[in-house]
């Protein structure tokens, strides 16, 4: 579900709150803008205007003395290094040049106590809230982070970040998120940043990753592959659907557990047809991978479209090319059927059991007739009469039990027609109806994890299991979305035979869908205080991965990790709350922390 709209306050045109998370009362401050006569322009065509904040001056920045009496700067006067230049009147940077932000009387020794913080312009969206995250503040973001991770041993960080937290994280009506906003019921429990104990407990615990991107060494790794043994089923999470890192992250890792650790398989939150699909590329290498994808992963799926998954499976096709032990990729998901599936199962039943031939003709026609292409097909469907859905939902059930009930049975013909059941029985839901889209919801978890083991069960080979950290966990961050996950019901199946690995990131980009049925780009951090991911960023690695579960055995970690606090659980959807309230050590039995990362990049259409 999208959250509504964020208020400005009343009277006040083109107003956004802001919540300031510097301060331990975590004062609120509001940030008011108006229209300049002159029409401020950025190069890239964007309108900058000009605002003042009501930050209350004397408010504590983690000892970085902020105030609102800054002046203002020119686009024009902006310098590579200095960031911006003084003027008077209203704020504009050149986006294209501001390397970091620069506040005036900045000391690198630890001295440093006062100074300035520049308020700059923010693109505004009007008047919705699910613009993406474009402009001035996606590139200064971008660029001021790049600029902090080269320089993270300074002593700048005070002042650096409560710089960028006003430009990042303005909440969803720039475009930003944060941490520091959790929704009502789920504030933060009081903050253990700065306790060394718990830092240096995880830090014993730590590997550092060598890089997020795949290829090279895999040395770092050899840990991670120690961590998975005894598990069958591991789940590997994402805490966006649209980060770059997360996915070639997670490359790497299957990559290490498919060439060192005996997995086969890497099950996705994709339809099982689609999946067979694939499989077919990976098999044989027909077909262009990139263009089976963009058959394939439309509406929900959509972001999954990226150039990161495009890789993964070109090095799964290279793979299987050289003979060894074959990996498959597994669709967990039910949302659409093809043709060729019901096709397996008629022609099964004609050799096998030809008596059954006629009835599941019968109770398939109404779904074998609908239109070819997944996007067509879909939308026909979707469209159809309510009653017209359910009396297919009762066919397509019919039609599994007549094959649960034949003579001869085959594991894989009844697995498809058992997801060709759930697909009919989902398109039955109104997703308007609370009750009965967390009731859908509950089952696709459960029906996803059933599929995993199914697999695991049927080949007796290893699986990882792709999907977000909110179904790969064992504890819901959304209760009255997701009354139990995917990964709760692993554990109830498959007991310590699963392991959860989930994502963390301190900053970054995203992709996400709107509630329009667009995709955007977003950013979301820096992390902020009182959030997992802070402390995690804390760990002298810049990306690493961690055993909780060891980490845990220290009381003062595990005090910490039984602790539910802000985490970066971002859901595919625009506008969001991206910082649910989760405690990582009931959640995770190994966390994957990434410093920083970039927007996932999209399949390009065909030219």
């Amino acid at each position: 579900m999208e959250a509504p709209c964020p208020p400005g306050p009343p009277g006040l045109k083109n107003s956004a709150p802001m919540r300031c998370a510097w301060s331990r009362a975590g004062t609120r401050a509001t940030l008011t803008s108006v229209r300049s006569p002159a029409g401020f322009f950025q190069s890239s065509g964007t309108r900058i205007v000009p605002h003042w904040t009501g930050y209350p001056s004397g408010a504590s920045a983690h000892g970085c003395h902020v105030t609102g009496d800054a002046g203002a700067a020119e686009g024009a006067g902006a310098t590579e290094g200095a960031g911006a230049a003084w003027a008077a009147g209203a704020i504009a940077v050149a986006a294209s040049k501001v390397r970091a932000l620069r506040a005036t009387r900045w000391r690198t020794g630890r001295g440093m106590r006062r100074c300035r913080v520049l308020f700059m312009n923010m693109d505004l969206p009007q008047p919705g809230c699910d613009q993406p995250a474009s402009g001035i503040r996606g590139t200064l973001y971008n660029s001021c982070m790049a600029h902090i991770s080269r320089r993270r041993s300074l002593a700048l960080a005070p002042a650096v970040t409560a710089a960028l937290a006003l430009t990042a994280l303005l909440g969803p009506a720039t475009g930003g998120a944060s941490a520091v906003t959790p929704a009502a019921g789920n504030r933060p429990a009081p903050a253990a940043d700065n306790d060394r104990a718990v830092v240096a407990g995880l830090e014993r615990y730590a590997h550092p990753l060598r890089s997020a991107e795949p290829g090279g060494s895999t040395a770092d790794l050899r840990a991670f592959g120690q961590l998975t043994r005894g598990a069958d089923i591991v789940g590997l999470g994402e805490a966006s659907h649209g980060s770059r890192e997360v996915f070639t992250v997670k490359e790497r890792l299957f990559r290490q557990l498919a060439e060192h650790e005996g997995f086969s398989a890497y099950a996705m939150e994709i339809s099982w047809s689609a999946a067979t699909r694939l499989n077919t590329y990976l098999s044989t290498g027909e077909g262009d991978v990139r263009q089976i994808m963009r058959d394939e992963f439309q509406d929900g799926y959509s972001l999954l479209n990226t150039e990161e998954l495009a890789h993964l499976f070109s090095w799964m096709r290279e793979h299987n090319r050289g003979g060894g032990h074959q990996v498959r990729v597994v669709g967990l998901d039910y949302s659409d059927a093809d043709p060729e599936q019901y096709e397996r199962i008629l022609t099964w039943a004609e050799h096998n059991e030809p008596a059954l031939a006629p009835g599941l003709r019968r109770h398939y026609a109404a779904l074998r007739a609908l239109p070819t292409g997944v996007a067509a097909r879909m939308a026909a469907y979707n469209a159809l009469p309510i009653a017209e859905r359910k009396t297919m939902a009762k066919d397509a059930d019919a039609a599994y039990q007549l094959l649960a009930g034949a003579g001869k049975q085959d594991a894989w013909v009844l697995q498809e027609a058992r997801v060709i059941a759930h697909m009919a029985a989902e398109y039955t839901v109104d997703w308007s109806d609370p009750a009965q889209a967390k009731a859908a919801s509950r089952l696709r978890d459960r029906t996803m994890a059933e599929t995993a083991v199914w697999w695991q069960r049927q080949t007796g080979e290893r699986i990882a299991v792709s999907a977000h950290d909110g179904h790969v966990c064992y504890e819901t961050v959304m209760p009255e979305a997701y009354p139990v996950t995917m990964g709760a019901d692993l554990r109830e199946l498959a007991g310590r035979k699963y392991l959860a690995v989930g994502t963390s990131l301190y900053g970054g980009d995203y992709r996400a869908r709107t509630a329009t049925g667009g995709e955007g780009t977003y950013s979301v951090g820096p992390a902020a205080p009182g959030s997992n991911e802070y402390t995690l960023d804390k760990v002298r690695h810049r990306d690493f991965y961690v055993d909780l579960r060891a980490a845990g055995r220290d009381p003062v970690v595990n005090g910490w990790l039984t602790t539910a606090r802000p985490t970066f659980v971002i859901p595919g959807r625009y506008p969001n709350d991206p910082a649910p309230s989760l405690a990582l050590g009931r959640a995770f039995d190994v966390v994957v922390h990434l410093h920083h990362v970039r927007a996932s990049v999209p399949v390009a259409p065909p030219k």
